[in-house]
């Protein structure tokens, strides 16, 4: 796969992911696209002054036509979440804008792998599918890659640990009805309660809620202080890029669209997947107690239902 990647949406999280893109080994050429024409270039130019310290890439502004040749596509554009909104809220507004998106991506750039950051998040790969006939493994949702690093990263916290030593995902929707896998979760090999208890820091009851709580608000929060969350899913894009882009067969909580999952069909949530330069494996479904495969199951539903919603959204206005 070659190292050119665009970016639609030259907004904050674009211009995020485009900064952190500029610096990813194998990433030749960086094109962001945005209607704004003048804030693409803006951002580009600022980019690239920055790339200028070190970073070999070419990062530039350009239209859809410039695209041709890209690798991976990643789709930031769409309104972003406000205070008090759910990402489930931007449903109407965001189909629209992505299907317009997709109609002129794919006509020059059919073979790249699609990354969609605009919420929701979960809904735009299965458009891509059901709607555009895209393969399966090239629409990708950024999903619960990132709930899976702030996971990691507030276990980490309560352990006294680096967070690259947590092994832990979150599954579901990149929303409220998410999952935090805590019977999967491993440290050292170890199922992760009792890696705790070893430490002196157990993992009570209260103390999961917490972590919990922590986790699926984390964006809601963020946008509370500072109105938009922005390097966190600028991080998020630029890693599952580098890992598209060179090939690097590792795994990631991601959301691609299923046929069915636990009895739930047509939905799209993150599970663990295998992502290289052909874009991501089939989802793999890890062992859950009895709590987690109902929570899992319900939000699978609930994006079932936000899927046929935008589905039939884009049917009108086609």
């Amino acid at each position: 796969m070659g190292g050119k990647v665009g970016i639609i949406g030259a907004g904050q999280v674009g211009a995020a992911a485009g900064f952190l893109l500029a610096n990813v080994p194998g990433i030749s050429e960086v094109v962001l696209v945005d209607m704004d024409a003048a804030r693409a270039r803006s951002e580009a130019a600022d980019i690239a002054h920055a790339a200028a310290f070190g970073s070999p890439a070419l990062v530039r502004a350009g239209d859809y036509a410039e695209l041709a040749g890209a690798g991976v596509v990643v789709v930031t554009a769409g309104t972003s979440l406000k205070p008090g909104q759910t990402r489930l809220d931007l449903l109407a507004a965001n189909v629209g804008v992505v299907s317009a998106v997709l109609e002129r991506v794919l006509a020059v750039a059919p073979e790249a792998v699609l990354l969609f950051a605009s919420n929701p998040v979960d809904v735009m790969p299965a458009v891509a599918v059901r709607h555009f006939g895209v393969p399966r493994g090239r629409a990708i949702g950024t999903g619960c890659a990132l709930d899976s690093a702030r996971f990691r990263d507030r276990l980490a916290r309560h352990l006294g640990l680096s967070p690259g030593s947590v092994h832990a995902n979150v599954l579901g929707e990149h929303g409220d009805s998410e999952v935090l896998h805590w019977s999967g979760a491993q440290v050292a090999g170890m199922p992760l309660a009792d890696f705790a208890a070893g430490m002196g820091v157990p993992l009570t009851s209260e103390a999961r809620e917490s972590i919990t709580q922590e986790v699926r608000t984390s964006a809601y929060r963020i946008k509370e202080g500072k109105g938009v969350s922005n390097f966190g899913i600028g991080g998020c894009i630029a890693r599952l890029t580098r890992a598209i882009v060179n090939d690097e067969h590792v795994v990631f909580s991601t959301s691609t669209f299923m046929e069915e999952l636990l009895g739930v069909g047509e939905t799209c949530v993150s599970l663990p997947h295998v992502l290289s330069a052909q874009g991501a494996s089939a989802p793999f479904l890890p062992p859950l107690d009895a709590a987690e495969e109902t929570a899992l199951r319900h939000s699978a539903e609930v994006l079932r239902q936000a899927i046929r919603v935008g589905l039939d959204s884009v049917k009108r206005e086609s």
